[in-house]
């Protein structure tokens, strides 16, 4: 693991009695390869697109393709601070390096309390569609299931995780290359039963910008959010067999499923199906589109997607919960208990993360109303934060890794600085119009307060620090 500059700070594995094993190198090309490519298509992709196509209507290309733009760049400071210093923290090391412990601190537990969240929602959106399967069956038992499953999962070795979000990976993106294939075909009037629908649902019904700029800018609040997932690579890359070749490859290829599997399909779907068809809501968007388009059993095929699409999220987020909460633990930021790894996996991590995300389970349940509403609230904008400190602390150690290791720079950012400075930018004008938005604004206040809650935290403990060993 990589050494940072931060006083006494290190990201290896301490269990505070004896000497540990580290993480081991259990994932291979494949398993990293398939890690950032499954990353980039979630349940948000395959559902969620649905409000922002409501809202923004055909202009919905235009909103994914600004974020898209916008992520481009955020993954491409990443890789590079990411290659020279592979890392289990992933950017919280790399936003220590830059501004000290507290940044580490405050962007670390952010992060891992938004995957936690984040797994006890996907956890309850699979048992949903389980429950439509098997009618009377109760909710919470699938949840606990799916928990108990990827907990093992993740507590057995790496490669495990590995194997499972290749194949998970794998059906996302058969799925989605087999959906633009036959909407290609459809568009092209060269599908039997379907006729070309030319410009029509393009121009027509209001046009192209149906609800204005407003509804393009809910639409690009929408399409921000749904880009969330491709920081694992980064964390997961520590753990490969090859963890600057790994992640520089991810990275480097990742710009072009971007703009195949989010601004393609938004394109297909907008052309195929009218924007403001209620079935785009309530079905998703490519239920929707495949249904409009008569093919059969599209409905079931979907949900299959969907189930593995949000499993694959779980999975995904166990494992990069697990290992920020052990990465901070190992430079002191964190219940030492919480370090201790076993057969290269942090297990005490790995239950920890998983019994958070059942107890947000547990909370839909019995307060459904204003505490789980307020984990909602807190982790809406969470991801946004994360991305303002990779560009920060790109913006830092850029010129530091010039200047002491320039060999190390592997993966460069583009147009340095100008386009971190563009990001910047770009991240402080989807804050600001989070702000103007009445849906988004308390999320915005609530993700606001728990990072000044944790940066003041921080910054106490860094002065604790900073006092021992003056």
């Amino acid at each position: 693991m990589s050494r940072t500059t931060a006083p006494a700070s290190v990201d290896r594995q301490d269990d505070g009695a004896a000497p540990a094993e580290g993480l081991s190198h259990g994932l291979k090309q494949r398993h990293l390869s398939m890690i950032a490519l499954g990353g980039v298509i979630g349940a948000g992709l395959f559902v969620g697109s649905g409000a922002g196509i409501a809202a923004a209507g055909p202009s919905i290309v235009i909103a994914y393709s600004l974020s898209g733009i916008l992520v481009m760049l955020v993954m491409r400071m990443l890789g590079e601070m990411s290659a020279a210093n592979p890392a289990s923290g992933s950017f919280s090391v790399h936003a220590e390096r830059a501004f000290g412990s507290w940044a580490g601190f405050t962007s670390g537990w952010a992060f891992w309390f938004l995957l936690c969240v984040a797994v006890g929602l996907e956890g309850i959106g699979a048992a949903k569609i389980m429950t439509g399967w098997f009618p009377g069956s109760p909710e919470w038992a699938w949840v606990a299931l799916f928990m108990v499953v990827f907990c093992a999962t993740n507590l057995a070795a790496v490669k495990n995780f590995g194997e499972f979000e290749f194949w998970f990976a794998a059906l996302k993106v058969g799925a989605i290359v087999l959906f633009l294939g036959i909407g290609v075909l459809a568009i092209t009037g060269l599908l039997p039963g379907a006729d070309a629908p030319g410009t029509a649902n393009l121009t027509g019904d209001g046009g192209f910008f149906p609800h204005g700029s407003e509804g393009l800018i809910v639409g690009l609040l929408a399409s921000v959010f749904a880009y969330g997932g491709l920081e694992t690579v980064t964390i997961a890359a520590a753990e490969s067999e090859h963890p600057v070749q790994g992640v520089a490859k991810a990275v480097r290829t990742a710009m072009w499923r971007i703009a195949l599997f989010y601004i393609g399909s938004m394109a297909v779907i907008v052309t195929l199906v009218p924007w403001d068809d209620a079935a785009v809501v309530e079905k998703g968007p490519y239920v929707a589109t495949l249904d409009h388009l008569g093919i059969p059993g599209a409905g079931q095929i979907m949900n299959v997607v969907v189930l593995v699409a949000l499993l694959s999220a779980m999975n995904a987020n166990i494992y990069g919960a697990s290992r920020m909460a052990g990465s901070l633990v190992a430079r002191g930021q964190g219940p030492k208990a919480l370090g201790r790894t076993f057969g290269g996996v942090p297990r005490p991590a790995v239950l920890a993360s998983s019994l958070f995300g059942f107890g947000c389970v547990l909370l839909s349940y019995w307060r459904p109303d204003d505490i789980f509403v307020w984990l909602l609230n807190t982790i809406g904008a969470i991801i946004l934060v994360v991305w303002f400190f990779i560009a920060a602390s790109q913006l830092v150690l850029r010129r530091r890794t010039e200047r002491e290791a320039p060999e190390k720079l592997v993966v460069r950012m583009w147009a340095f600085p100008f386009l971190t400075w563009v990001a910047l930018a770009g991240m402080t004008v989807v804050f600001v119009l989070m702000a103007r938005e009445e849906g988004t604004r308390v999320q915005l206040y609530w993700t606001g307060g728990l990072t000044l809650l944790l940066a003041a935290v921080g910054l106490v403990r860094q002065k604790a620090a900073r006092k021992r060993t003056s």
